[in-house]
Formats: structure tokens, C-alpha cells, sequence
């Protein structure tokens, strides 16, 4: 039987790790102010971010992927974002002690993310992350992306760990089913980019935390 205790933390990023939601809607504002639609707050973009372009897209210009026009419309979104990737991105209030206690107690964490890797090393290096995480796997790395487990495997691997001492912190269903798939223990982070529509409990994931700091609390508890 493979050792099951906790050995590594993976992380969403966007909604999960960063609270990126301010830069990125201000990017969406800044696309719908040049295609003569109205700027949306703050606060009704947000839920959108974890789905990210295309689930952003969808919401301001009531696209789909499937759309004419759709491919030029994301690639002027990304493009805007390249240019002003971490202005008010943050680590979400509590993470940063988080990951000292994980650095502490010697546990590793690392980040599986769909967001395109020219977006997700820049990013990380802003924030400082790099070079404190044992892998970043970001949504082209594999040619599978979550819901998919092969991005979960990879980190796993990464990280010198089973999937089983591993466990998969996010904030949508895919995230979800990909470390679940994986064999991996899973949490909702319930504190990220969830829809008034959402019902995370029937995610089938292992268990939920309300804040950060809750990733210790369940560690203890489980680890």
C-alpha cells in the first residue's frame, strides 16, 4: 500500500492561489469600452474569471467558442492582459502564511493551472512564486488540460510524490474531477470564483475550505 500522508499541495491558480479577478475585469472593461458595450463591476465579473477567457467572453459579449469572430475577440483579450498581468493581482488575504507554514513543515505545493504558461511564469514571477514551488504546470505544458488527470499526474511527478500524497486545492468542477481522477484528495476553495448558481457540494470532492487558512486546519486534520 503507497503512503497515503499529505507530501505536496496543488493549487488552482486563478481563484484558488491569486485573486487575479481585478486585473483581468479590468481587461474585459477595457475590451467591452473598445467594442462599445458597457463596463461591468467588479463583482459581477468575477464568478466568470475561473472559466477564464472564454467563460469571461461569454459573459461580456455573449459568445461562445464556436462563434465567428470568437478567436479574434480572445486573442485582443489575452493580448491586453499580457500587456498589464499583475497590477492588483494578489495572493488571496491569509495564502502567504499558508505557504510559509507548508514551507515550514516541509510539505512541497506547486500550481496546475489552465491559464497558457506565457501568462502563468510571468505572473507567478511577479508574485515572487517561482522559485518557492516544486512545479507550475500551466494549460499548454501537456497537450491534455484539466478536466483531464495527465496535468495531475505531471505534477505529481514533479514533485517527487504519489498522486495519493497529494492534494488538489480549487474553485470549479474541473478542478475537481481532474484531481479526483487523478486519485488525488480534492477541496473546494470556497472563498474563490464560485457563481451564486454553483453548488460546489455536489463536486464530489473530498471536503471544502472557507478560507486559506482552513488548508492547514484540514491538513491537520487529515494529513
Amino acid at each position: 500500500m503507497p503512503d497515503s500522508s499529505i507530501k505536496t499541495v496543488l493549487f488552482d491558480l486563478d481563484g484558488t492561489l491569486v485573486d487575479t479577478a481585478p486585473d483581468l475585469a479590468a481587461v474585459l472593461n477595457t475590451l467591452l469600452e473598445q467594442h462599445g458595450k458597457q463596463r461591468q463591476p467588479l463583482d459581477v465579473i468575477r464568478p466568470y474569471v475561473s472559466h477564464g477567457s472564454a467563460g469571461m467572453l461569454g459573459f461580456g459579449f455573449g459568445m461562445s467558442d464556436k462563434d465567428p469572430g470568437f478567436t479574434a475577440l480572445r486573442k485582443e483579450f489575452l493580448d491586453l492582459y499580457a500587456d498589464d498581468l499583475c497590477h492588483q493581482s494578489r495572493l488571496f488575504p491569509g495564502m502567504g502564511d499558508v505557504l510559509d507554514e507548508l514551507e515550514q513543515r516541509n510539505l512541497s505545493w506547486g500550481v496546475v493551472t489552465n491559464k497558457p504558461g506565457y501568462l502563468t511564469r510571468p505572473l507567478m514571477d511577479e508574485l515572487d512564486l517561482t522559485e518557492r514551488c516544486c512545479c507550475i504546470v500551466s494549460g499548454d505544458t501537456l497537450d491534455q488540460r484539466k478536466p483531464h488527470p495527465a496535468p495531475m499526474f505531471h505534477a505529481a511527478n514533479q514533485a517527487d510524490a504519489e498522486p495519493a500524497q497529494c492534494v488538489y486545492v480549487g474553485d470549479a468542477p474541473r478542478d475537481i474531477e481532474a484531481g479526483n481522477r487523478a486519485g488525488m484528495q480534492t477541496l473546494v476553495a470556497l472563498y474563490g470564483y464560485l457563481h451564486a448558481d454553483d453548488k460546489p457540494a455536489e463536486w464530489g470532492a473530498g471536503d471544502s475550505i472557507a478560507s486559506p487558512s482552513g488548508l492547514i486546519d484540514w491538513i491537520d486534520n487529515h494529513g
